[in-house]
């Protein structure tokens, strides 16, 4: 039984996948974690050199991970490319890491007790991979785990079935054994069950997600029922300050990349420009010009910056944000009528407030609001009014002066005199609040897809009170 995924512009069928059952899932568990014993208990610089393989696998695949992307999300050449490139980058970085799960001696006040902090791997982890990134997230929920030593299972996104699929089969080609890296495809329907039958797999240790903060509950509720921890990467709201001694002119063309990369379907997109009163007017001009310049058009032919969004579902709900905010007094800097469906132009609406949804709700689209403040301290506080708490940027010539405001806005990341969308593989990724708890990337998923266990060795005879 299959199931198929259709291009958001044409409707044309663009994949079609395996509509795999709940029922499948328990032998599906048991053969990854039959597998991992062999994986985990090889050497460092074994499982480096499969890695290194893998990683050139997924590049010898560039052609149809690109066909697939464009066809099943609608996405620009030039973003699979990036996606693919920063994937291998993590694959390599995760190569790498093999060597570096260490441990520690750590002193003992027992005599001749020899007690040691030892990092081995977890079993079996889960990764659930979402469609806006693909390669790059898919890839991101498998590398660090594998270089762990545990065994894994992709769990494809119904939207990207191919994409996620060609994961793993780069990964089979690269040599690792079977059953230690497998994939999931379903129909939308049967998500749910699926992925509740994954949890409850005894043999899963660990799930890491990737998705909305909505899904993301319902997951680690799920998990929490088997005592099972979770990596959580969820929504943003994320906030770019624009204080008023900054660089308008980089100020804007980080605004810019920030909010309309990908259409806006970035975990790190710049929903919420923050821009003080003194230079508030001055931004919004440039901003509005340079958006201006941001064509949209069909992904397929590549001659523009701006695609597709993925359905004609994320249009509804960003025409319904704009709306709303343009009913209570906002105003629309650029924007236009989307065609062929997901065609969506890029969308700025200035002067938006508290009262309006687009304030707080995340669009998830080319929508960024453009949000008035007094002063520095009041840029803050608008900063931090959101339950999400993933990237952020501040814009200032003084260095130490943007410091001490990163300092003060919660979010996992947070970037100086650069975009909120920024990612490297070596780099610790992930948020607070409803953005999300625990890190991807370089030696924090070291943490997160490891056991530390204490080991003790006694070298002296004991002496007990009893």
């Amino acid at each position: 039984m299959e199931f198929t995924r259709s291009n958001p512009i044409t409707g044309a069928v663009a994949s079609a996948a395996p509509a795999m059952q709940p029922a499948e899932m328990p032998a599906l568990a048991a053969r990854a974690a039959a597998a991992q014993p062999a994986w985990g208990a090889l050497g460092p610089n074994a499982r480096r050199a499969v890695l290194v393989k893998a990683a050139a696998a997924l590049e010898a695949r560039a052609e149809a991970f690109v066909a697939a992307m464009m066809g099943e999300v609608g996405a620009t050449r030039g973003w699979a490319l990036f996606n693919l490139g920063l994937a291998a980058s993590m694959v390599r970085e995760a190569a790498a890491l093999t060597t570096q799960i260490t441990g520690e001696v750590i002193p003992s006040d027992k005599p001749g007790c020899l007690a040691m902090a030892l990092r081995e791997p977890v079993g079996v982890i889960l990764g659930i991979a979402p469609w806006n990134a693909p390669i790059i997230l898919g890839v991101r929920a498998i590398a660090v785990p594998l270089a762990c030593g545990n065994a894994v299972i992709l769990k494809a996104s119904e939207l990207c079935p191919r994409t996620h699929a060609l994961i793993v089969e780069a990964f089979a080609e690269a040599g690792f054994p079977e059953g230690v890296v497998q994939v999931v495809t379903n129909a939308p329907a049967d998500a749910a069950e699926v992925v509740g039958a994954l949890i409850d797999a005894p043999e899963v240790r660990r799930i890491n997600f990737t998705g909305s903060t909505a899904v993301g509950r319902i997951i680690a509720t799920r998990a929490a029922q088997h005592l099972k921890p979770c990596l959580l990467e969820l929504g943003g709201k994320a906030p770019l300050i624009v204080l008023d001694d900054a660089d308008l002119d980089e100020a804007v063309k980080a605004a810019a990349f920030g909010a309309f990369m990908n259409q806006g379907q970035i975990c790190m997109s710049t929903e919420r420009i923050i821009v003080v009163d003194a230079v508030a007017d001055a931004f919004a001009e440039r901003f509005a010009a340079k958006v201006a310049t941001l064509a949209v058009g069909d992904p397929r032919e590549g001659t523009t910056p701006l695609g597709a969004v993925v359905d004609a579902k994320t249009v509804a709900h960003c025409e319904a944000l704009i709306a709303d905010a343009l009913a209570k007094g906002a105003t629309l800097r650029n924007g236009g009528p989307t065609t062929a469906n997901v065609l969506m132009p890029a969308h700025v609406i200035d002067g938006v407030t508290a009262a309006m949804r687009l304030y707080r709700e995340e669009s998830f689209g080319p929508v960024v609001a453009i949000i008035r403040a007094r002063d520095q301290a009041h840029a803050i506080t608008l900063a931090n009014d959101s339950d999400y708490g993933l990237s952020a940027a501040v814009f200032t010539r003084d260095t130490a002066r943007g410091l001490t405001v990163a300092r003060q806005i919660r979010s996992g990341i947070c970037h100086v005199n650069g975009p909120t969308v920024h990612d490297e593989a070596q780099m610790p990724f992930g948020g607070v609040g409803a953005s999300g708890y625990g890190r991807f990337g370089g030696k924090a998923g070291i943490d997160s897809f490891t056991e530390l266990r204490w080991i003790t060795v006694e070298t002296q005879p004991g002496h007990f009170p009893i």
